[in-house]
């Protein structure tokens, strides 16, 4: 599928706000509203759309450590990643994992717990029980200076 200056806006009003109802989307870019849902459902279709959800804020639901865990593995086998990748995909406290080069560790997590403990809890009863791991640094965030999921639809 070949992605139209309609289709951007959708994508681009639909990433401000997931809601929007089909008539004020199809309003915003200057459609009518069938051909409107059609391009969205299309878009949908073809795995530009992957799902719609809530933003919570985390520190309103005690949340209020965020951490960034490099993670360095003992062998770059693919099976000692996938096992790795896994197990770490069950813990609910992971936001992001993404395996990473230019750095000494192998992997960058993106986590989020209630204090100190917490964390401390899950670095030693979890993400250091995994088979592989042999080092693990950690960067706690002080500031979110800039928090934008949204993709830059105009320079695609």
């Amino acid at each position: 599928m070949e992605i139209d200056r309609y289709d951007r806006m959708i994508l681009e009003a639909l990433q401000s706000d997931g809601r929007m109802s089909n008539q004020d989307l199809s309003d915003h870019i200057g459609l009518s509203p069938a051909p409107c849902l059609r391009r969205v459902r299309a878009l949908e279709e073809e795995g530009y759309i992957t799902g719609y959800k809530a933003v919570l804020d985390a520190k309103k639901l005690g949340l209020s450590l965020l951490a960034l865990i490099g993670i360095s593995m003992d062998q770059h086998t693919p099976e000692r990643f996938a096992n790795f990748e896994a197990t770490i995909a069950k813990i609910p406290e992971v936001l992001e994992c993404l395996l990473i080069t230019g750095q000494q560790s192998d992997y960058q997590l993106k986590v989020v717990v209630k204090d100190m403990d917490a964390y401390q809890e899950l670095l030693l009863n979890q993400i250091t029980r995994i088979a592989g791991v042999t080092g693990v640094h950690t960067s706690f965030v002080l500031r979110r200076v800039i928090d934008n999921p949204s993709l830059p639809l105009s320079k695609a």
